[in-house]
């Protein structure tokens, strides 16, 4: 079975993360917020290593759900900082109870953060019909402006692009992978 290259053969993790989730629409609001906040997390990291700690993570942020996550405190804070489960950045951690507070406030603009963010494509997945490696486009430029406009941080065009190909609103499977749309 051929896979994206980035897909360590020799990572049961990664590879489980290719097949199953990675360029796969997502729809779920605590799922989508659950993946921008990890995405946020692993800027200068390894996405591996936010892999491993993903359990840790979800447990530490109450399953990311972002009313709960939104209403964090000094002392969760603080707790999180202890917590070597995650990756322990104040910033990182400030920003993701912030950005919780945004997400909610997109929730009750647009009836759900699913319709926030698919509505910058109409609701379509954009498919990659190339193998170029991507680290930003003018539609994760958009989304990223909007998000800090709207006072999201740690939400950079990259970082934007990484969430759009992670839940599924870009697919980026290498033509060849058998989770690319020619390949089926």
């Amino acid at each position: 079975m051929t896979r994206c290259r980035w897909a360590d053969p020799n990572s049961e993790l990664y590879l489980a993360y290719h097949d199953q989730e990675w360029g796969r629409p997502e729809h779920d609001d605590r799922k989508l917020f659950e993946m921008l906040t990890l995405e946020s997390f692993q800027a200068g990291l390894s996405w591996l290593t936010i892999l491993k700690k993903r359990e840790a993570f979800r447990a530490a942020f109450d399953h990311f759900q972002p009313e709960v996550v939104a209403g964090y405190g000094p002392e969760k804070v603080e707790a999180l900082m202890g917590d070597a489960g995650i990756v322990r950045n104040r910033r990182k951690i400030q920003a993701a109870i912030g950005n919780a507070r945004v997400f909610l406030a997109i929730q009750r603009e647009f009836g759900s953060f699913d319709r926030y963010l698919w509505g910058f494509t109409g609701g379509e997945v954009i498919v990659n019909t190339d193998d170029v490696f991507r680290a930003s486009t003018e539609l994760s430029d958009r989304i990223s402006g909007d998000l800090k406009r709207q006072g999201m941080r740690f939400v950079g065009t990259t970082i934007v692009y990484s969430f759009l190909q992670a839940v599924g609103v870009v697919n980026d499977h290498e033509l060849a992978c058998f989770c690319h749309p020619a390949a089926r």
